[in-house]
Parts: structure tokens; C-alpha cells; sequence
């Protein structure tokens, strides 16, 4: 009987620390904008900064400058598309002409796009809005016809 009894009493303690876990409210980690740039750094340093340069200067003629980019501040799906499916087109930016080619950048998840992006559009000098992931996953949606 006392084991019975000391069984139930274990069950019981168990069953009311475990409901008392369930209930706890969950800590909502923010994503404020600040943290976005944070992630997005470091996706630069690794991804972005060979090309574009460490001050976001990029290299004359060969590969676009981010400061100042009007492209990058006012375009955001065009410039979503271009970190996903790469250029090779050689078109003017700010009227410069750039020669080097964009690799796509398609194996990023949307939230690294998001976050690169709003890293490149909120440093160097820019401001601009923050990019979300659902952004990125509706430019990355599109299909060419």
C-alpha cells in the first residue's frame, strides 16, 4: 500500500511540474530590426564583401558600389532578384557601368536574403527600410513566362 501510495505521489508531482512547464508563457525572442543587420553582417563579411568591399565601396567599373545605391534603397524586389538569380546583364547603375558578373545567391534561406539586404540597405551610409523573408519568398515565387 505504501508503495502504491508513494508511486501515485511521484505521478502526481511529475504530472503538475510537467503542466506547470506547459503553461509558462514562452519567451518571444524579437526580431527587431537591429538584429536583422546584426545577421546580415555576417552574411556580408562572408558572401558580399570580397566583391563589394568593406566599406561598400565596390570596385570601379568592376562590381557596383552599395553606398549610396539607388537601386538598393528604392528597389526592393529588383534588388531581391538580383541576389537570387545573380546579373550578367551590364546595365547602368547610377549611371556607371559595372563588368563583373553577380552569382546568384539562390542558396540563401529568404531570411538571409532579408537580413543581407537590410544589412547593405542600412550601412555605408544608407538608410532604408528592412527587408522581410516574406519578401524575399514572394520575389523568389515568381516564375518567368
Amino acid at each position: 500500500m505504501k508503495k502504491n501510495s508513494l508511486l501515485v505521489l511521484v505521478l502526481l508531482t511529475v504530472m503538475v511540474y510537467a503542466l506547470a512547464q506547459s503553461q509558462k508563457p514562452k519567451q518571444k525572442t524579437q526580431d527587431t530590426p537591429a538584429a536583422s543587420i546584426e545577421r546580415g553582417r555576417a552574411i556580408y563579411q562572408k558572401e558580399c564583401l570580397s566583391c563589394h568591399q568593406a566599406d561598400g565601396g565596390g570596385v570601379p567599373h568592376i562590381n557596383p558600389p552599395l553606398a549610396g545605391n539607388t537601386v538598393l534603397l528604392n528597389d526592393k524586389t529588383k534588388i531581391i532578384a538580383v541576389v537570387l538569380k545573380g546579373m550578367t546583364d551590364r546595365i547602368p547603375i547610377d549611371d556607371e557601368y559595372y563588368s563583373n558578373n553577380m552569382a546568384s545567391h539562390a542558396y540563401l534561406t529568404n531570411q538571409e536574403i532579408a537580413d543581407v539586404l537590410t544589412f547593405a540597405r542600412n550601412s555605408f551610409g544608407n538608410k532604408a527600410s528592412v527587408l522581410t523573408a516574406a519578401e524575399v519568398k514572394v520575389v523568389r515565387g515568381v516564375k518567368k513566362k
